[in-house]
């Protein structure tokens, strides 16, 4: 009896094509979460409308729209990076996704890979949409796109690093609350809409510390005074990502 010929051929796909395919489920289920489009798309937008329509923060001679901006795309960072992918991710580790995903071909790190490419699709486009709002709202942006590019990279980084660290560590509901509640004391706390500088000396000097204020201070130093790269907002950042990337490798749990 000669052998059968089967197509498709057994096995598992190539990594490359793997990786590919998760990262296109991952970011369709993300974009079709409603919790998720609400804390990556719409807080945004409706911060960056209100706030440089409406005279409520002091930002001194500059247009509120120009102070804004790049806080704004420091947040919409941290909500994809670190707040919507620990609570998916917490959520998938609860429900034995991860545990089954983990007996797939599909390595593990390739899986956590695939989450950071959905990340970083994401990303794209929640900062094309809110660009073109700044931009009708009057915002002049400076500074080099390499610039921006580097540490919206390193700010992703740093996010996701403590995001699934978080996921990886405490129970699906227990990140649900803290990565909402830490998403909204940076959103105060982190020079978003409030500049550092209305904060106490002792205050300011810590929360300089935080990444999401290296990345919204770093972006407007470029975005807004056309500085070259702020190598010491980058080194906090890489401080972050290193730190929180090692331990959520180290710490994490699939079950």
């Amino acid at each position: 009896m000669s052998a059968g010929t089967y197509a498709p051929k057994p096995g598992a796909a190539p990594v490359g094509r793997m990786i590919a395919a998760q990262t296109a489920l991952e970011t369709r289920m993300l974009l079709r979460n409603g919790e998720q489009l609400l804390l990556t798309v719409i807080i945004p937008s409706l911060l960056l409308v209100l706030f440089s329509s409406v005279d409520i923060i002091d930002t001194g001679a500059e247009r509120a729209v120009d102070f804004l901006a790049p806080g704004v795309l420091a947040l919409a960072v941290m909500s994809t990076a670190f707040t919507g992918q620990a609570i998916a991710t917490g959520f998938e580790r609860r429900y034995g996704v991860l545990k089954r995903l983990g007996a797939s071909p599909l390595p593990r790190w390739a899986l956590m890979t695939a989450k950071t490419l959905s990340v970083l699709v994401t990303e794209v486009l929640q900062i094309a949409l809110l660009t073109a709002i700044a931009l009708g709202l009057g915002w002049s942006p400076q500074g080099g796109a390499g610039s921006v590019a580097l540490l919206l990279v390193l700010g992703t980084a740093a996010f996701s690093g403590l995001g699934l660290l978080m996921a990886g560590t405490l129970r699906a509901e227990a990140t649900l609350a803290a990565a909402n509640l830490v998403f909204l004391l940076l959103l105060v706390g982190g020079g978003v809409i409030v500049p550092l500088e209305k904060f106490p000396g002792a205050a300011r000097s810590v929360l300089e510390l935080l990444p999401i204020s290296a990345l919204s201070d770093g972006l407007r130093d470029v975005l807004q005074g056309g500085a070259p790269m702020p190598w010491g907002q980058a080194l906090v950042l890489a401080v972050w990502a290193v730190l929180g990337l090692g331990a959520a490798a180290r710490f994490f749990r699939w079950e």
